[in-house]
């Protein structure tokens, strides 16, 4: 058996060419083919969308352009990549971490609840895996308490909540499109959002705050008279990652499909197996970006991983918990029990679309033989 890989990149020849179109024009910055992804996908969420380096990059914008700041707080869940924090201290304000729903891995609204102060300004819940969790009482929770609603939609692109895309409501949301996203454009992101004014100071903060500069740079050209009123970044799209997530968004329902039913495929091997828990299989809304379960906690991970290790199986951990990284552990933190009991179970299998049935079926008979 070949290495079956936990994740990966999965291109066609369409991606390559669309590249070295981009290469013949000699053109390689932002320009007319970030346009053309950017309507494309603004016609996917039908709503206003701008395209970002990446998806830290989309949700540090997001941030600042809600007007979150030095001496602000926003909410997130411990268990997420670091760049949801990340992302919260780039802005200058600070990430208080919550505890996450047992079943879901998403944030936890009663755990939240005490940790609101007059400094707390948004929460970013993140869409672990691909779920949502409760995104309603999210949204209810946020308005009771005056906050910016931030969804870190990472993990999410496609799903669905309530017959509704994520992304195509709400306040906010900020997506990835790093190479083992649900679509890639090799790196990449956008935000989302109905907001008029934070549109216009999004397209502006992507470009080192150089006001009316996109335009320009659809059209191939650049700003001489440049004005700058605020701090900008250097975060935007360039042409080639648009190329491939052009030729990425077309191939979706392909994309999405595979990953749906690979981890149907799992869940049915997995059914009543009392060693693990499957974390959400709600398959038919959610489009998986990675398929995690929980190890009951008599089980060692670290030999089950070396022992799948073996057999040519690629595992991850998704995600050690940020309230433990030394950069965000003060004195000020506190200890959050059930994210680091969950840390020490949890493991993710491969799941991409160049997988196979009959991969995922060898990845999940060789995981039982271990448990069993």
């Amino acid at each position: 058996m070949k290495e079956i890989r936990l994740s990966k990149s999965c291109l066609t020849n369409k991606e390559k060419e669309a590249v070295a179109s981009v290469l013949n024009k000699e053109f390689l910055g932002m320009g007319k083919e970030v346009e053309v992804f950017e309507n494309l996908l603004e016609n996917f969420f039908n709503r206003p969308v701008v395209c970002v380096a990446n998806g830290t990059a989309a949700l540090h914008l997001a941030i600042q352009c809600s007007g979150i700041g030095s001496n602000d707080e926003v909410l997130v869940q411990s268990i997420t990549y670091l760049a949801s924090a990340q992302a919260i201290t780039a802005s200058g304000a600070k990430p208080i971490f919550c505890e996450v729903d047992q079943k879901t891995l998403t944030i936890d609204i009663d755990d939240a609840e005490k940790r609101i102060n007059k400094n707390t300004k948004a929460i970013m819940p993140v869409h672990y895996g691909g779920g949502v969790g409760e995104l309603n009482s999210i949204y209810e929770f946020a308005k009771k308490h005056n906050l910016v609603v931030i969804e870190d939609a990472a993990h999410a692109f496609g799903t669905n909540y309530e017959d509704n895309k994520v992304g195509s409501f709400g306040d906010v949301a900020c997506f990835s499109f790093d190479g083992i996203k649900n679509i890639t454009s090799g790196e990449g992101g956008c935000i989302v959002t109905d907001n008029e004014e934070m549109i216009n100071n999004l397209k502006d903060a992507r470009l080192l705050g150089v006001h009316g500069d996109t335009k320009k740079r659809y059209s191939n050209q650049r700003s001489w008279n440049i004005k700058v009123t605020s701090q900008g970044w250097r975060y935007h799209m360039s042409n080639i990652m648009a190329a491939i997530g052009i030729e990425q968004l077309k191939r979706f329902e392909e994309l999405s499909s595979k990953r749906k039913n690979l981890a149907k495929t799992y869940d049915q091997k997995f059914l009543n197996v009392e060693s693990l828990n499957r974390i959400g299989s709600d398959f038919k809304n959610i489009v998986p970006h990675i398929y995690p379960i929980m190890i009951n906690k008599e089980i060692d991970r670290d030999k089950l991983r070396a022992n799948l290790a073996e057999k040519n199986i690629q595992t991850g951990i998704h995600y050690f918990p940020n309230h433990l990284l030394e950069f965000f552990n003060t004195s000020e933190s506190e200890s959050l029990q059930l994210s680091e009991e969950i840390y020490t179970r949890l493991i993710s299998l491969p799941l991409h679309p160049d997988l196979s049935s009959s991969e995922v079926e060898y990845v999940a008979e060789n995981l039982l033989e271990h448990l069993n």
